[in-house]
């Protein structure tokens, strides 16, 4: 096993960063194939998030495999190569392991504890499958990474210990207060009907919120949402076009927005324009405008519709400064941005009544306290189930060798028979099945010893080497060995839950 994982995280690299970094769906299957095209790879997957992007692969080179790995990164991230090396870290073999088990129980999230990177993982398995990149050590380490995330929410206490970014980010916005309470009589617009939007949709339904109003780019996606919610029981429940996103937004209290749009959703011109909220423009151009256009945001619906926006419209919003300072006390506006890169302009925030949590507040505000006793448990399991995975995937990479040892076997048995025929012609068919009978448990009493032995020595740290020593001892054909491996691999039942 040559497992390397590179990759950036809210850990290792600032949110700017991160969001810049970020990778759409058609960004991940080229980074995957090009992965694969690469000659250091023979297997690669992406598990990209809203505060981490990281590349696993099957290489045959350490150095040569970071180094393809990190241009790569950089490349399809369109973050140059320089500024992007000193924000990576680089896991391998065992450690990559446990990095991912530990990413799988939560350990390593924002949120300690939170289940949502679960789906994720499970989410950047199936694209490996389905693109043929994921070959063997990828399903079973994905796979066993669910199991393992699996165990640790079943047996310990981690839930407890933290929540899901949405809940977490709610109870920022609630700002102390309990959020069944803070949501009460509330109505919400959701934007983005993926799996982050639906959640928050279900998690502001469960809190009593009066309306919820969905807006997508994609209608039906909106529609099935709003079917879901409606027989969840929401009073009201609404689906809208984007186009249709600031007449909700003059109305709504709350706001989430999880899209996966590359350029912003919401301005801050936007959000004041429906607080009534007048804005000046500072350290700009002369020709930029000096307060919201009234079709701003239908402006901007349109470049998420065209899946980008322009570089100098997000220059533009950036720069923004509203005239009066945000007032204190309860907010008239709570806006809740889950996405990265994000779909709402940081200097909403700035606005008059406004209330802005993003993932950068988020990361700020998650130096949580979990409980020690549980935490110190998963990392337990996920020590302990480490070393299990590294026994089976040692002891899994002598079984083609052992396979073709005991094929040879059979090859000689099968011969010494036929030979024996030619020079007892005489023997009958039950005097023939008796030797041949005898001849193989003699074989097999043999082998028996040595091929258990072999795989137990095997699966301890170190015991890579058994499997060439059995190939050289017993002069045993690379091709064999190698088309046992490729039989284990093919199996179409192999690494699919």
């Amino acid at each position: 096993m040559s497992l390397l994982v590179v990759g950036l995280s809210h850990r290792s690299a600032p949110v700017s960063v991160l969001e810049r970094a970020s990778l759409a769906a058609e960004a991940r299957t080229k980074l995957l194939q090009d992965t694969l095209a690469a000659e250091p790879a023979t297997e690669a997957t992406v598990l990209a998030t809203c505060n981490r992007i990281e590349l696993y692969a099957d290489v045959d080179k350490f150095h040569a495999g970071v180094a393809e790995l990190s241009t790569l990164l950089a490349q399809h991230s369109g973050v140059g190569l320089d500024e992007l090396t000193p924000y990576l870290y680089v896991h391998y073999e065992d450690r990559a392991v446990h990095h991912l088990f530990s990413v799988a129980c939560g350990l390593d999230s924002m949120v300690v504890g939170e289940g949502q990177i679960l789906g994720q993982i499970k989410d950047a398995l199936a694209l490996g499958q389905e693109l043929h990149t994921a070959g063997r050590l990828l399903n079973d380490l994905f796979q066993q990474a669910l199991r393992v995330g699996k165990r640790a929410h079943s047996e310990t206490g981690i839930d407890r210990a933290g929540q899901s970014l949405v809940t977490f980010g709610l109870e920022q916005l609630a700002d102390g207060a309990e959020v069944p309470e803070w949501a009460a009589g509330k109505r919400a617009l959701v934007i983005g009907a993926g799996s982050m939007s639906s959640l928050a949709a279900a998690t502001l339904a469960r809190a009593g919120v009066e309306e919820i109003v969905v807006a997508n780019r994609t209608m039906s996606r909106a529609d099935r949402l709003v079917e879901i919610l409606g027989q969840a029981g929401v009073p009201t429940v609404r689906a809208v076009e984007m186009a249709g996103v600031q007449h909700e937004l003059a109305r709504a209290d709350v706001v989430v927005s999880c899209t996966g749009a590359t350029g912003l959703v919401l301005t801050a011109e936007a959000v004041a324009a429906a607080l009534g909220v007048d804005f000046a423009t500072a350290g700009h151009a002369p020709e930029a405008p000096a307060a919201a256009a009234p079709d701003a945001l239908d402006q901007h619906a349109a470049w998420v519709e065209n899946g980008s926006a322009t570089a100098a419209a997000q220059d533009r919003a950036v720069r923004r400064v509203p005239v009066r300072p945000a007032v204190t006390g309860p907010a008239r506006l709570y806006l809740l941005d889950l996405a990265m890169p994000r779909d709402i302009d940081g200097a909403a925030h700035r606005v008059a009544g406004v209330r802005l949590v993003d993932i950068e507040s988020l990361a700020e505000a998650s130096a949580d306290a979990p409980m020690a006793a549980d935490v110190d448990q998963v990392r337990t399991i996920v020590t302990d189930e480490v070393a299990a995975f590294g026994a089976a995937q040692r002891a899994a990479h002598i079984t083609p060798t052992v396979v073709a040892l005991r094929t040879m076997a059979a090859d000689v048995v099968a011969g010494e028979i036929a030979r024996l025929d030619g020079r007892l012609p005489d023997l009958d068919v039950k005097q023939r099945a008796e030797i041949t009978q005898t001849v193989r448990r003699v074989v097999d009493k043999l082998l028996h010893a040595p091929t258990v032995r072999v795989k137990q020595l095997a699966s301890e740290p170190g015991g890579a080497g058994y499997a060439d020593a059995l190939r050289e001892l017993f002069d045993l054909d690379p091709q064999t060995v190698a088309a046992v491996s490729r039989a284990d691999l093919n199996d179409p039942n192999r690494g699919r839950s």
